[in-house]
């Protein structure tokens, strides 16, 4: 069964997070679990999440960005009171953040640290940042 589409096409966060994370070599968005997903061979960010409060009530967030970070930078901005983590990929060390009011440059350094985790040398290298 197909995941219903939980995304609106013309969201102006979604354009953002689109025009940043497509602009990484060899980069490519695709349609995961309703959401969009961007990756090389591997994904490197989503936009949108859902998180599980503890009361067991399901919280959308649709204009976030998950991303996969060193774990010492996922603490950093899990103390921010707009991150999450999200449901599913948070044990995996994926972390959320809503971003409706997050700057371009800082949004775009959240998806390269989580590019950089997931893509390969020559990918990185072709970028021009290091390990």
């Amino acid at each position: 069964m197909a995941h219903p589409k939980m995304f609106d096409d013309d969201d102006p966060v979604l354009e953002r997070v689109r025009a940043i994370a497509l602009s990484l070599p060899e980069a490519a968005e695709k349609i995961s679990h309703g959401r969009p997903a961007f990756f090389t061979k591997k994904i490197f960010a989503h936009y949108g999440g859902t998180e599980k409060l503890v009361s067991g009530e399901m919280v959308q967030h649709p204009q976030a960005l998950l991303v996969l970070l060193d774990p010492m930078d996922a603490e950093v901005v899990l103390e921010r009171s707009d991150s999450f983590v999200p449901m599913y990929l948070g044990p995996s060390g994926w972390v959320g953040l809503e971003i409706a009011d997050v700057d371009d440059e800082e949004v775009r350094e959240l998806i390269i640290d989580s590019y950089r985790g997931t893509a390969s040398a020559r990918l990185i290298k072709t970028l021009g940042i290091e390990e």
